[in-house]
């Protein structure tokens, strides 16, 4: 069994009250959302973005505490993918805040790994207008966010969405055209 399998096998046992899965699997998934949090801010300028592993270390640490029976690797992924958004809109949310002289919320995620007012802002703008397309199409919402805030490749996204690469591949040229125009 590969990795992929050890994971939803460890996953699974983890769910079913198995501690030593999950210690066992600790390793396998930090590694694994590390990979994807670099891969995702592959084509960020490093001082407009969180480091990976300031994402990775906050979102693992939420992960490991959520009550839910996973059902394989792919369900986690989706799941991760989903955190590392939301966390990345609160973190930009409370700078936003402190900007404008309100009590911000403190996070863990190293402030000095990030971009100027404008980063904040852009990422609020995109993380609006993802759940706008959701209201229209929550299945093309789905795909942006697991792209683009999860990481995950054209491969993984099959797998995660169920979907064929081809259809995958429209849904994502279709997604992305929409947030375009929408985004102007």
């Amino acid at each position: 069994m590969g990795e992929e399998g050890d994971i939803t096998r460890l996953l699974q046992a983890w769910s079913g009250g198995d501690d030593a899965a999950l210690e066992a699997l600790s390793p396998l998934i930090y590694d694994e959302l590390h990979r994807l949090a670099r891969r995702a801010f592959a084509g960020e300028k490093k001082s407009h973005t969180l480091q990976p592993t300031a994402l990775v270390n906050e979102a693992f640490a939420k992960l490991v505490h959520v009550e839910v029976t996973w059902q394989d690797r792919a369900h986690f992924f989706g799941l991760a993918a989903r955190m590392m958004r939301r966390l990345l809109i609160n973190y930009a949310n409370a700078r936003a805040t402190k900007k404008r002289g309100g009590d911000a919320v403190n996070v863990t995620l190293d402030e000095s790994a990030v971009g100027g007012e404008d980063t904040d802002i852009r990422l609020l703008e995109i993380d609006a207008a993802i759940d706008r397309l959701a209201a229209i199409d929550e299945r093309k919402a789905r795909i942006i966010e697991l792209k683009y805030f999860g990481g995950l490749t054209g491969r993984e996204l099959a797998e995660v969405t169920g979907l064929s690469t081809s259809t995958l591949g429209r849904e994502l040229k279709l997604a992305l055209a929409w947030l375009t125009d929408e985004l102007g």
